[in-house]
């Protein structure tokens, strides 16, 4: 399903003539191509479609360059990132380049579909603003983490997903609510695995987020659930190295108090509700693909 998209890609970045280039895309770890997968899934896999799949995933690419550096990141889905192997600069100037590319190949799609990817980009640099500003201090608005992970995650699988529906002639609304409803769920099931899940699992450092400063939503409501001594106590481990100790007086905390459960279940209604959009449009693949989001473990 995904070929034609990965030969596209590789022609795009063969098209930069820049040896270096070849080199760094090469080391990038595909991923779950999660937003191909969801145009070819709604629009087909015409030239189109193919061609706007390679294009989202290269500028969701270029996103997580950008967002390694931030966070100093020195793993990317278990292996070194760039900025890792070659420093802060080379991963900034690279995900530049595949922006720039994404850009250029975006015009010649559909007007429609270039000002749809073309505003969702917008949003998700305002997210990753956002999402460093809440990251200064313990953030326990519930409403500003929805808005940020909205921008930064959601605003792509939306646009994706809506960009899709424009190719196929099918109900743009539908399927605009479908990816904005998979894309916060998305980002709220990878938050929960964050707190959950092992770093083997992860491929990632366990608990790195809050580590980070970020107060992600089963903080937000194991926050609002602390007596004042226990906020206390949470809000000094914030944005402090995780030990084996605060990690598990954290995940005990949030057993007891249900904020791991409460945060599922916000997700499985956002994914309840996207399902059912899809049952309406007679999607059975786009109903599993949802299904399978609220139920992965990685």
């Amino acid at each position: 399903m995904l070929e034609a998209v990965e030969r596209r890609i590789g022609q795009y970045i063969a098209e930069l003539e820049d040896r270096d280039a070849q080199e760094l895309y090469c080391r990038l770890p595909a991923g779950k191509r999660l937003r191909a997968r969801l145009i070819l899934t709604i629009a087909g896999r015409g030239p189109a479609a193919v061609k706007t799949a390679a294009v989202v995933e290269m500028i969701h690419a270029a996103s997580l360059l950008h967002d390694d550096v931030i966070d100093d990141a020195d793993l990317r889905r278990g292996r070194p990132s760039l900025n890792a192997l070659y420093g802060s600069k080379t991963s900034i100037m690279f995900g530049d380049v595949l922006y720039a590319k994404a850009f250029h190949e975006l015009v010649d799609i559909d007007r429609q579909v270039a000002r749809v990817l073309s505003h969702a980009v917008i949003e998700l640099s305002l997210g990753e603003r956002q999402d460093v500003l809440l990251s200064e201090q313990f953030n326990s608005d519930r409403d500003a983490y929805l808005k940020m992970i909205y921008q930064k995650t959601a605003s792509l699988i939306e646009a994706s997903a809506e960009a899709a529906a424009i190719l196929a002639g099918k109900n743009r609304e539908a399927y605009r609510i479908y990816g904005r409803n998979l894309g916060i769920a998305f980002q709220m099931i990878d938050d929960l695995l964050d707190i959950t899940q092992s770093a083997e699992a992860l491929g990632k450092p366990a608990m790195h987020d809050f580590e980070e400063g970020k107060t992600t939503l089963p903080y937000i409501y194991l926050y609002d659930a602390l007596s004042e001594p226990d906020r206390r106590r949470l809000l000094a481990l914030h944005r402090r190295p995780v030990t084996p100790e605060s990690a598990a007086w954290i995940r005990e905390r949030m057993e007891e108090t249900g904020a791991l459960e409460r945060s599922r279940a916000e997700a499985r209604g956002l994914i309840e509700e996207a399902i059912a959009l899809m049952r309406r449009e007679g999607e059975p693949e786009l109903e599993a693909m949802a299904r399978k989001m609220i139920e992965r473990n990685y």
